[in-house]
Formats: C-alpha cells, structure tokens, sequence
C-alpha cells in the first residue's frame, strides 16, 4: 500500500450505469484497470437520481424506473498518478462527466486485519 497524506488530486467520474467496456459494465472495468495501473484507490458510487447533457432524469421511483441510473467514479491519488488517468479514460469512456479538483488526505490507512 502506498501512503498518502497532504494536497492531492480527486478525480470524479460521471456515466450512466448501463454504460460498458468490452461487453462488461463500465464501472467494474475502470475499478479493475485502476487497480491494476496501481492507483492508490477508487469507490464506485451509485446514485438514487440524476440527470447529465441529454436532460433525461433517471431515477429509483418506481413509475420511473431506470436501467441507467447514475455512477460516479471517485479517484484520490497524487498529481503524478491523476496524470496517468486521462488516457486511460480516453480509451475507456463514451459520454462522461469528468471533474478534478485538489483535496487535502487527512488519513489514509489500511484496516488492521
């Protein structure tokens, strides 16, 4: 495991549940990938509802129910490490949102097993 702590970098990304790589869902593909690139972690969020560019909602509800809720991709790792992100998600990513911005790592420890 590598340490973090200070400023660092997180990368959010936005895409649709249904969204895939390789016959595979986006989400599990990009979370492997990341963790084979040796980043330093990434969670995988789904959300309840949202809407991106198209301004279709998709939503839990169950009137409404959607097979493409949203799913945010979250990456923390240094500015070196984020670097190598953007052509990984070039080659991987159709239509996505991607955010970054600088946090500060107050801690980062592994569990105690």
């Amino acid at each position: 495991m590598r340490a973090l702590e200070g400023e660092q970098v997180m990368v959010r990304i936005f895409f649709g549940e249904s969204d895939k790589w390789k016959h595979r869902p986006l989400h599990v593909a990009l979370l492997e990938r990341l963790r084979s690139e040796g980043f330093a972690g990434a969670t995988v969020v789904r959300g309840i509802a949202g809407f991106g560019a198209t301004s279709v909602i998709h939503t839990t509800h169950l009137l409404d129910l959607s097979t493409d809720l949203p799913i945010v991709v979250e990456v923390i790792d240094t500015e070196d490490h984020i670097a190598r992100l953007t052509p990984i998600l070039d080659e991987m990513l159709g239509g996505a949102l991607v955010t970054m911005e600088k946090v500060r790592v107050l801690r980062y420890v592994a569990a105690k097993r």
